[in-house]
């Protein structure tokens, strides 16, 4: 398969991978060109800012917790009818599961997919050791080729010709674009990362400023030429789900409060025949009419605690759901909407749809980050029990006290840096809720399961 690509990656984090990422294809989409966007590792926020930019949904590859043959296969089907594809890199160029490895670095993602990268580099208060340090990169790792390198945040233009000639004399890749210190139009964060993108927060008229901005420095010929000199690709046959094909409609919150998703778990949903009705729990009186199941993502409820919590027929409305025996399945945010409050960070508390008799409290530190394996120790709506799924967590909250009265932890959390597993998923009837963020599109048999189901429970919901 022929498919143009190029990885854009750092040297570590906070090198400017997803402004010049946005950049570049904001100016390739201003040349006519249908560009296909993929973000490397467990990432919610830098997809949304690319499917703005791209105004295609993008697509996230992780190594550790999807696999080669569904990369390769995510890749093929995504990329089919792009001109172009433009894969941003997670955290450095090696950083990944294992220290020792490659295992869900974006190393490894550029290995699979035979991609040659573009390295950005903080160039800042640097000269010829920028030559030294992308010299390590290009010879660290087999199978990984630097067609060139991004210096960011460089000073004058004189800078910029010492840091060319610095790699052409130590015959490392070439300096492919440098940008001067604040050039670039700079993009909103929160102590989670950058927020949601959407029209407001990423407006046309700032992909047009960073389209500009890369245009006065780069070569965008050459970086086409770069991704169009990628060899093609053989991908495996990976067998698609097995279960029964039902007609089955699956309500799924999605607004400001509840927006962390996996786009390809909507698409082996959809070819499952799963119609999928999304919802704001924030503004939408009630769940979709006649739905046989309900997925409340993560997000920001702590955000939006005020709001959530003023919509009293919304949280009526899930509460009778979850008690009508449908399946409901929630995690992070969605854990801790299930709740009965939310303590937020100045000791308020908003009342939430009491679906699962806990609290959530959010706390002034990080929780948790990092990837989780999920052995099943009983019978879930993703998996019989023994089973194993794979993801990640990222939280700033808790649960105050677990639930009782008849839930159950049918999690076995194995995490990274952990050498013993945590009890956790939640779960009573056909509701579960967790803090992993699990990927299951990469495992058929769970989304087969998952569907199977919900089409077994009926519809539920508003008529």
């Amino acid at each position: 398969m022929e498919s143009p690509r190029i990885v854009i990656a750092g040297t570590q984090s906070g090198v400017g991978k997803t402004s010049l990422a946005l950049a570049l294809v904001a100016a390739l989409k201003r040349r006519g060109l249908t560009v296909q966007t993929f973000k490397a590792g467990p990432d919610f926020l830098d997809p949304s800012y690319h499917a703005v930019a791209s105004g295609r949904p993008c697509y996230n590859l992780d190594g550790w917790m999807m696999g080669k043959d569904h990369v390769l296969n995510l890749f093929a089907r995504a990329s089919r009818n792009a001109d172009i594809s433009i894969i941003e890199g997670v955290m450095g160029l090696f950083d990944g599961a294992d220290p020792a490895g490659s295992e869900g670095s974006t190393a490894e993602i550029a290995r699979w997919l035979k991609a040659p990268v573009l390295l950005i580099a903080d160039a800042h208060g640097m000269a010829r050791s920028l030559a030294a340090l992308v010299r390590g990169y290009a010879g660290f790792e087999k199978g990984i080729r630097i067609a060139g390198v991004i210096a960011n945040r460089t000073g004058s233009e004189r800078h910029a010709e010492w840091l060319a000639q610095s790699l052409a004399a130590a015959s490392a890749p070439p300096l492919s674009v440098s940008i001067p210190k604040g050039f670039l139009p700079a993009l909103s964060s929160r102590h989670l990362g950058l927020v949601t993108a959407d029209a407001e927060t990423l407006p046309r008229i700032k992909l047009e400023a960073l389209a500009e901005a890369l245009e006065k420095r780069a070569d965008l010929e050459g970086i086409i030429r770069i991704a169009r000199g990628a060899p093609p690709l053989r991908f495996p046959d990976v067998p698609s789900g097995t279960g029964a094909y039902r007609k089955i409609r699956l309500a799924v919150a999605r607004d400001r409060a509840f927006h962390f998703y996996y786009q390809d778990l909507f698409d082996a949903l959809e070819e499952r025949g799963c119609e999928i009705r999304f919802f704001s729990p924030l503004a939408d009186p009630a769940l979709p009419g006649r739905a046989n199941g309900l997925y409340i993502g993560g997000g920001y409820p702590e955000e939006c605690a005020e709001e959530l919590a003023g919509n009293v027929s919304m949280k009526k409305s899930i509460l009778t759901f979850a008690g009508s025996g449908k399946p409901v399945y929630a995690e992070c945010g969605g854990l801790m909407y299930l709740c009965r409050s939310i303590e937020t960070a100045d000791g308020r508390k908003h009342p939430m749809t009491g679906v699962i008799p806990a609290q959530a409290k959010m706390l002034s530190r990080r929780k948790m980050l990092g990837y989780v394996e999920v052995n099943l120790n009983d019978d879930s709506l993703w998996g019989a029990r023994g089973q194993a799924l794979r993801g990640h967590e990222f939280h700033y909250s808790e649960i105050s006290s677990g639930p009782e009265n008849g839930w159950r932890c049918v999690y076995d959390v194995k995490r990274r840096r952990s050498e013993e597993p945590v009890r956790e998923g939640f779960q009573r009837g056909r509701v579960l809720a967790s803090y992993s963020h699990l990927h299951f599109a990469s495992r058929p048999a769970a989304v087969d399961r998952f569907v199977d189901v919900c089409g077994k429970a009926g519809a539920g919901g508003q008529p």
